[in-house]
């Protein structure tokens, strides 16, 4: 499997009935419904006795089913205002044709004049699911690929055995009022996204259809964006089986891309036994045999299921599903599916309106399956009151997630008072432990410069899978990019083989003649900080390498100290400790060189820099001297730091300022003898470069031969033409950064500058248009943050380390930092403060 198969997100459209808690019949009521809900996530549909409801994507399936359960209540709490019921089925068993309409939309109207009956009788509900491919010719690819595999995904989801007042005798009888639309059913296979195009096109010009949205094939790929979408399956009434086939059709998918990434042959899938297969679900459910997809022979239906997610493990596994959707999957077939569910009732005693009120009940239900952590309550805490967010860590619309669930028990229970009661003595502790930050920065912006950076007092959680996957991906960055410094201060082989143009490396404006004097045995990047993100749906990628001096490391260990000293109270039982990341700082320090029982010493600028409690705080824990530039002098050939000779120096000065003092030339000689290694390496700027980050998952490759496990920013190179017309065409869209930047300086977000700031930085690209980079806007997550009344959201991003010695080895340590209110920019030195970051462990 692709190393990020796991940020392949899934989305879901929901369609709902309206119906008459008084009649149990379908009502027209969805217009009124929908001026009493957000227009971003919930849409007319033909009928206006149904609306429906959007999703955002998302890589994590609890996510989706918080995000689903939040949509389920909105409507449902809507409806309750006006009398009215929801009902999650592929139909309702109370109908009466003569009262209802068709929405008010000159295309509904169309369709009604050309469709008569078809039309009338669209009284049916799905569940569609959206899942991310590359482009659009994959997308047209696994359409066909994926056929046979979906006709158990809609006996899982057969919720609709009435039609019109009567038994059908069927499962899905939605399914059959679906299929005799001119374009529904299985696709067959297109060469390319363009044939699918013309066929399309065709299909229109012939009149049968008025438009490309009337297809309506059980998979079809997106017309505008890279994803492929599955529209065969009921509308469930639990919430929890819409989290399953989201699941199952996601690992569906991500079989096939790897079937098609490895090149083997492709299978006819034929239509006939598709449809076939489709006709058997519909009427069977999961109380029948079913058609397997392997055999093509029929077989019980949970033995169909089981051996299917049986062969989807591989890529369920990947996405970390397995447990959960196996989970889902045996629920759902000790459960048995709607349509039975709703027969027994009837067999019961039970009457077609005791089964509406059935399906409005379980659509309401605001239980969760017990895999997903229990019952999600509503923000109920005062501290959160108020709370919007888009692309929050902690809230999904209504809903608290459930790692922390227990986090604001505690913060609710001190309430504001005390919060701010704690943060003063957090100030204390600071003050007391000397632990500053002093961000001289700020001026440029504006602001007063302070001594401390500010350290919110809610926890950020990060998953233990996450944290896992993160772990594996950065050293693999960075072992690439070590091998790249050590290349291109060599045999630039990686520009001679054109992986890269000369240009990246010859014009970086971190590219140093130093670079060539480093002793060739020592290791050149010994400790990495590498900035990450999380994007709304989950998706974690990398947005800076920093190979030169990157700080943090200490403030994320004090960050814990200072968290446990101010809010005792927080359970911590499942965290990673930080407290061991001093000892493996040492040993890739001491691993850099090959001098035998190396001494290791830490070179800063002294307490003017804005770091200097980090650097004061990591050598009195490694054991080691702290030493300024004037503290250091060559005697006999050998580098001694305050008297004592070193070995190794752990470098936390920029080389401009070490070498230019009066010890550069000789600490440089020293260096290229081999006498001392500065970790990290002199000339390390040529891989923090911001036009060589677009190249980084072509090192991996090159260096490594692997698939990156990390994804990168979409980024522009200002100095290609072609690349600088569309950032010149796009600049209110797009992030702007100088290729040499480091803390946020030079940085302009389009979508906040203003028209001054747009007209200064294009200026700016044109008079030098190698000094700049553009990067596609990521929807940063944000993250509870008290600003002393209450929670309000604060973008956030994270910065991990990478010790590479004889091994590379990642430190359980992190550092969130936060952006200010209203801003995107978390640097430090631009007034952005921190958070402590839970690092969680694998359950047992």
């Amino acid at each position: 499997m692709s190393g990020l198969a796991e940020s392949v997100a899934v989305g879901v459209e929901e369609e709902f009935h309206v119906v008459d808690l008084e009649t149990r019949h379908l009502v027209p009521q969805a217009g009124n419904l929908l001026q009493r809900l957000p227009e971003k996530r919930f849409t007319q549909e033909l009928q206006r006795s149904v609306v429906e409801a959007n999703s955002r994507p998302y890589v994590r399936l609890e996510d989706l089913g918080h995000d689903l359960t939040a949509l389920r209540r909105t409507v449902v709490e809507a409806a309750d205002s006006l009398g009215l019921g929801i009902v999650a089925a592929g139909a309702v068993p109370l109908v009466d044709p003569s009262a209802l309409k068709i929405s008010p939309d000159a295309r509904y109207m169309q369709m009604q004049e050309d469709y008569q009956l078809l039309t009338r009788e669209q009284l049916i509900c799905g569940a569609q699911v959206h899942v991310d491919v590359a482009d659009r010719d994959l997308a047209v690819e696994v359409a066909h690929r994926v056929a046979k595999w979906l006709p158990p995904l809609l006996a899982l989801s057969a919720s609709s055995p009435y039609w019109m007042g009567s038994d059908s005798g069927y499962a899905s009888s939605r399914t059959l009022a679906w299929l005799r639309w001119p374009t529904t059913g299985p696709v067959r296979r297109f060469t390319s996204a363009a044939e699918y195009d013309r066929m399309v096109a065709d299909l229109v010009a012939s009149g049968v259809i008025s438009d490309p949205g009337m297809i309506y094939f059980d998979v079809r790929p997106s017309a505008h964006v890279p994803t492929v979408e599955m529209r065969m399956c009921d509308a469930c009434p639990r919430v929890e089986d819409v989290v399953l086939l989201a699941g199952v059709f996601r690992a569906v998918v991500l079989r096939e891309l790897h079937a098609i990434e490895e090149g083997g042959p492709t299978h006819e899938t034929p239509m006939e036994m598709v449809r076939a297969a489709t006709w058997r679900s519909a009427r069977s459910g999961l109380e029948g045999a079913l058609v397997d997809p392997v055999e093509g022979t029929p077989m019980p239906a949970a033995q169909v299921i089981v051996r299917m997610l049986d062969g989807l493990r591989p890529q369920l596994e990947s996405t970390g599903d397995w447990e959960l959707v196996t989970s889902l999957a045996g629920d759902a077939l000790g459960r048995g599916s709607s349509a039975a569910r709703q027969r027994r009732l009837v067999e019961r005693g039970g009457d077609l309106a005791g089964v509406v009120d059935m399906l409005v009940a379980e659509t309401r239900l605001d239980g969760w399956h017990p895999a997903f952590g229990g019952p999600v309550p509503r923000l109920d805490t005062e501290l959160l009151k108020g709370y919007e967010a888009v692309k929050d860590e902690a809230v999904i619309e209504t809903i608290l997630r459930v790692p922390y669930q227990e986090v604001f028990r505690v913060i609710d229970r001190l309430g504001p008072v005390e919060l701010k009661e704690r943060e003063a003595e957090r100030d204390r502790y600071m003050d007391e432990t000397g632990m500053l930050f002093r961000a001289e920065g700020m001026r440029a912006y504006g602001q007063e410069p302070r001594d401390k950076m500010p350290v919110d007092l809610v926890p950020r959680m990060i998953a233990a899978n996450d944290w896992k996957r993160i772990q594996e991906g950065m050293p693999q960055r960075v072992r690439a990019l070590e091998a790249f410094v050590r290349d291109v201060y060599g045999r630039r082989e990686v520009i001679h083989d054109r992986v890269l143009p000369a240009w990246v490396v010859d014009e970086s404006p971190g590219y140093r003649p130093s670079g060539r004097r480093v002793h060739p045995r020592a290791i050149r990047c010994t400790v990495a900080g590498l900035d990450l993100a999380r994007d709304g749906a989950g998706r974690w990628m990398v947005l800076e390498d920093n190979l030169r001096v990157p700080s943090g490391m200490g403030y994320g260990v004090a960050n814990r100290r200072l968290a446990l000293h101010t809010i005792p109270e927080f359970d911590r039982t499942m965290i990673n400790d930080p407290e061991g990341t001093a000892a493996l700082l040492r040993e890739a320090l001491q691993a850099a060189t090959p001098v035998d029982d190396p001494r290791v010493g830490v070179l800063t600028g002294g307490p003017r820099d804005p770091a200097y409690y980090e650097h004061s705080m990591l050598a009195e824990e490694m054991g080691v001297v702290l030493a300024e530039p004037s503290d250091l002098e060559i005697r006999g050939g050998v580098v001694h730091a305050r008297g004592e000779r070193v070995d190794v120096l752990y470098r936390r000065i920029h080389e401009d300022e070490l070498l230019a003092g009066p010890i550069g030339p000789g600490l440089l000689d020293a260096v290229e003898r081999g006498a001392v290694t500065m970790a990290n390496a002199f000339g390390n700027g040529v891989a923090d470069d911001k036009s060589l980050y677009r190249y980084v998952p072509r090192l991996i490759d090159y260096y490594l031969g692997e698939r990156p496990l990390l994804a990168n920013v979409t980024t522009y190179l200002c100095r290609d033409p072609d690349d600088r017309e569309q950032v010149l065409d796009r600049l209110a869209e797009l992030v702007v950064k100088p290729v040499d930047g480091f803390g946020g300086h030079g940085v302009v977000i389009g979508r906040y500058a203003s028209e001054a700031e747009l007209a200064a930085v294009r200026d700016e690209i044109l008079a030098a248009p190698e000094r700049w980079v553009a990067q596609e806007t990521v929807g940063l997550s944000t993250h509870p943050t008290f600003d002393g009344e209450r929670m309000r959201p604060h973008v956030i991003d994270l910065r991990a380390f990478v010790c590479l010695g004889e091994t590379a080895v990642v430190p359980q340590v992190a550092l969130t930092r936060v952006a200010p209110a209203g801003s995107m920019i978390v640097n430090s030195s631009q007034g952005g403060g921190a958070k402590d970051t839970w690092l969680m462990k694998e359950s047992a």
